[in-house]
């Protein structure tokens, strides 16, 4: 019996030093130390700490921080009265390193030799000064930690006599640097759906022009099968994994991808722009090289040199935080619309499965994973922002990223950019695209693309939300995949379409000439003999029956295209469209 209480007792005591390590944690925050110059020279500079309310609160306002002296004793680790100096620490903040003995033993001779304040410098990575609540109670001033190479700066910069004010400004629930993001991503989620949709549509009717337009040289869309979505999944699967255990070899492979794939996403969203220009017609001359033979335009060239090199300055300044990220949010955009444009889901039970299986992902390596790693972190957090023990400090680089614009200690310590993953744009905009696509087939108005497109921005409103309520990494394709799906499908199921949206058969079904089909497309129409007046009527109608002229031989009596010597065509089904399942649009 004794020896079941003894054992009952020391779970208990284990279990309540576990939660004093928890609340310890959970206390910890970000501060700042304001460093001058005592002897005038560069402005003052902020520098992150992380500290612990429960030794000492820290004011809110640098105003109210006390500026005192900083002594370098970084000489000494302070675990024993014999590291003290013969004159203590009066009204000081000392610097001292990391040691084997306890934060406590550290602030308890500090405090006891009259010191503010304690700063303990470490080469490793901040950990929480943590203690108990006895020991919370005895100490009465601020103990932080600073990271070795912001205390090699401040010397660097101020040099070696110094004063510091600590103080830790509260933390905004929202940065302004939201709305940028917001305006990007539903930007690009609009504007990429409406592309694809257009595109699409219109290279459907285009496809039996003969002219060598521009048109005929975009690529061919690819249609996603379940099969795709299972191996995709997969392969996401896979190198997530592999990044959070192989991150500093894998990373530069994922820039190296994104700056191929980023150049051929800006030349692809640049390239019909430059093609309405009445300017550089000009080809290359015949040759026999590779690609040069079909004599590419001039312009098309430079335009292609210029995408790459704007990819390589990119690489090249990638860590720079002042400007880089702009290029990277350019080349990000680029890439998503490029994809939006080339990936395409043939119906709404595509865009069901791939949402659902990427929403459960998603999911998973945020809010499972740290159940199941040691370190207890998110591996999609932990990859998206970066290891912290990585060697290569990289950043991969499939974010939009937007500096944040409150001056906080959150900003200066550990995420200086608020993020916005690319599966967070491109899965819905998969959705958007498909319901402009419908849209266009049925003669909506546009209403699907218009309320999903609402739907996504909504979803990213309320992903906004829950980060500044939970002041954690938040998975958005759980609040962007039910916002997206629910509202397609209940306008689908309104509007009594649902059958025909479900399924995608609205592209075949026989429609009117749809608005969206170019009168003129392929310039003024030749005029045709009366005999081939049968192949001229509506889509859609079936030809009247007409004798023969009496005239001429049986077989002159099937119609003739305006290209002579041209074979028989069969009769098309509405809108230029082929009967059956959508089929890609044909170069």
């Amino acid at each position: 019996m004794a020896a079941a209480a003894a054992a009952a007792a020391a779970v208990l005591a284990r279990l309540a030093a576990a939660f004093l390590l928890l609340a310890a944690q959970v206390a910890c925050e970000y501060g700042m130390v304001h460093v001058v110059s005592e002897t005038g020279g560069p402005k003052g500079k902020d520098y992150c700490i992380l500290y612990n309310p429960q030794w000492a609160h820290l004011p809110l306002d640098l105003s109210k921080a006390s500026l005192l002296q900083v002594r370098d004793w970084t000489t000494s680790v302070l675990c024993s009265p014999a590291d003290l100096p013969a004159k203590g620490f009066s009204n000081q903040i000392p610097l001292v390193a990391r040691g084997n003995c306890t934060f406590y033993e550290k602030v308890r001779l500090a405090q006891g030799s009259g010191a503010r304040g304690l700063l303990i410098v470490s080469k490793e990575a901040l950990v929480p000064p943590g203690g108990n609540k006895t020991q919370y109670d005895e100490i009465g001033i601020p103990v932080a930690l600073l990271s070795y190479k912001d205390m090699l700066d401040i010397f660097e910069t101020f040099g070696r006599v110094v004063r510091a004010a600590l103080y830790a400004p509260k933390e905004p629930m929202l940065d302004y640097n939201m709305v940028i993001i917001f305006i990007m991503a539903v930007g690009t989620v609009a504007l990429g759906g409406y592309w694809a949709g257009s595109r699409d549509v219109r290279k459907r009717y285009m496809k039996h022009k003969r002219d060598d337009g521009p048109e005929k040289h975009e690529d061919e869309a690819v249609d996603v099968t379940p099969v795709m979505i299972c191996v995709f999944v997969v392969m996401c699967c896979s190198m997530l994994v592999l990044l959070y255990h192989f991150y500093d070899q894998l990373v530069y492979v994922i820039i190296g991808i994104f700056c191929l794939a980023s150049s051929t996403g800006l030349y692809s969203c640049l390239s019909p722009l430059l093609q309405r220009l009445p300017l550089c017609r000009c080809r290359v001359p015949d040759n026999s090289l590779p690609y040069f033979h079909k004599r590419p335009q001039v312009c098309m060239l430079l335009l292609a040199l210029l995408c790459v090199a704007v990819s390589v300055v990119w690489g090249v300044f990638r860590n720079e935080d002042q400007w880089a990220w702009i290029l990277q949010d350019a080349l990000g955009i680029a890439f998503c619309l490029y994809t939006l444009k080339t990936i395409r889901l043939p119906t709404f039970k595509a865009c069901t499965l791939l949402l659902l299986v990427l929403f459960i992902y998603d999911v998973f390596f945020v809010f499972i994973t740290p159940f199941l790693t040691k370190s207890g972190s998110s591996i999609m957090v932990e990859v998206a922002t970066g290891p912290s023990d990585s060697a290569t400090h990289e950043k991969l680089p499939m974010v939009l990223k937007v500096p944040r614009l409150n001056a906080s200690p959150l900003a200066l310590c550990d995420r200086p950019f608020s993020l916005l993953g690319f599966g967070d744009i491109l899965v819905p905009g998969l959705l958007v695209a498909y319901c402009h696509r419908f849209d266009i087939q049925v003669q909506s108005s546009r209403v699907y693309f218009v309320a999903c497109t609402i739907a996504y921005g909504i979803g990213l409103l309320v992903t906004f939300m829950a980060l500044a309520l939970m002041q954690r990494g938040q998975p958005a394709l759980l609040y962007l995949v039910p916002c997206t799906l629910v509202t397609s499908c209940a306008l689908a199921l309104w509007r009594r379409e649902l059958g025909m949206f479900w399924t995608g058969s609205g592209f075949a079904k026989d429609l009117p000439q749809s608005p969206w089909a170019p009168a003129s497309a392929d310039g003024p129409q030749p005029q045709v003999d009366s005999d081939a007046a049968p192949s001229q009527q509506p889509p859609g109608q079936e030809a009247a029956p007409s004798p023969p002229p009496t005239e001429q031989p049986p077989e002159s009596s099937v119609p003739e295209e305006s290209g002579a010597g041209a074979p028989p065509q069969e009769p098309e089904s509405p809108a230029g469209l082929a009967p059956g399942p959508a089929p890609g649009p044909s170069a």
